[in-house]
């Protein structure tokens, strides 16, 4: 999965090298988009948001922002916060211009299988989701990283691994806590999926 030039275009992006904006967009962009495609097979069909959409305002977001990037487990973490951001904000939108009716949902097992939409059960809000993880966010960053990762960007376990540097194990561990943990934070039962 990766490009190893990512670092490099980060620390030119972070010095105000000119073209490094574009330069980074190029050596990410089918990566992004492919995560995006990924997660946006996990929500509704007739979804107003594309996934070449949810990319470009992600890198936009991800560029505007003053938060320094440094390395490539970096970038991608801060690249599912703002999918999950413009996710969000989408679902805000439309669930204003609607009243609170017809509000984006995804079950809860997208969560534990991104792209998998068989769970008979309920329906979780992209809202509802994005509060939850930022409470787990406040407990633990990583176990958050972990399932942004997952949720936002489609990533498994071994390019989650790949991208924060981490054993595929520490992140098998994390996974499985971190799901343990928003299935009772959002009162689900937990049926165990591992991948």
């Amino acid at each position: 999965m990766g490009n190893p030039d990512v670092t490099i275009l980060l620390e030119a992006l972070g010095t105000g090298e000119s073209g490094a904006a574009e330069r980074l967009f190029q050596a990410v962009y089918d990566e992004l988009r492919a995560m995006a495609a990924s997660k946006m097979r996990s929500e509704r069909a007739n979804h107003t948001l594309q996934p070449t959409a949810l990319v470009h305002e992600a890198f936009v977001r991800l560029v505007g922002n003053q938060e320094q990037l440094t390395h490539r487990a970096q970038f991608f973490g801060a690249a599912a916060r703002a999918m999950e951001r413009v996710l969000v904000d989408h679902a805000r939108e439309k669930a204003a211009l609607k009243r609170g009716g017809d509000r984006e949902c995804v079950t809860f097992d997208d969560i534990r299988d991104p792209g998998t939409q068989s769970h008979p059960g309920g329906k979780l809000g992209v809202i509802e989701v994005h509060d939850t993880l930022n409470k787990l966010e406040a407990e633990d960053p990583d176990l958050a990283h972990v399932v942004r990762c997952r949720y936002f960007l489609g990533m498994n376990l071994e390019e989650i691994a790949e991208v924060s540097g981490v054993s595929l194990s520490t992140v098998r561990r994390q996974w499985a806590f971190a799901r343990a943990w928003l299935y009772d934070a959002l009162g689900e039962s937990d049926t165990g999926d591992q991948t």
